[in-house]
């Protein structure tokens, strides 16, 4: 048995190739659990993780395929919240979404994918949203 974790941002269809992914990695679904985290960056106020559709689009894909999990949130820095949560829930590998961006976008803006590949120390799968042929 294995144990995922995957960062789910506000992007549906990031987090549905995260989804994809994981369901496609070796194993049976009794052979990996899943923890979907979404990291709020602002006061969610009421909501939670299970009011974001993105987190929603992500369970419903792994319960189409059988695949256990569970929902986490956090708030703060996305990136560290990744780590922080890697390390409680003991992933055996983390999974994000990448996104393209400019060179000066990453500088102004930061990556979460680079932040959590370049500080983790665990296996990191950076999955894209284009479609395979």
């Amino acid at each position: 048995m294995y144990q995922v974790l995957v960062g789910v941002d506000d992007d549906v269809a990031r987090a549905r190739a995260c989804a994809r992914e994981v369901t496609n990695l070796p194993g049976g679904t009794d052979e990996k659990t899943v923890t979907l985290l979404h990291s709020f960056t602002e006061d969610p106020g009421d909501r939670s993780a299970a009011d974001v559709e993105s987190v929603n689009a992500a369970a419903e894909s792994l319960d189409d395929h059988g695949v256990r999990y569970e929902l986490l949130e956090s708030g703060g820095d996305p990136a560290q919240s990744i780590l922080d949560a890697a390390k409680e829930v003991g992933a055996d590998l983390v999974v994000v979404a990448g996104r393209k961006r400019s060179p000066a976008g990453k500088a102004i803006f930061g990556s979460v994918s680079q932040s959590v590949i370049l500080s983790s120390n665990r296996p990191v799968m950076v999955v894209g949203t284009e479609t395979r042929e």
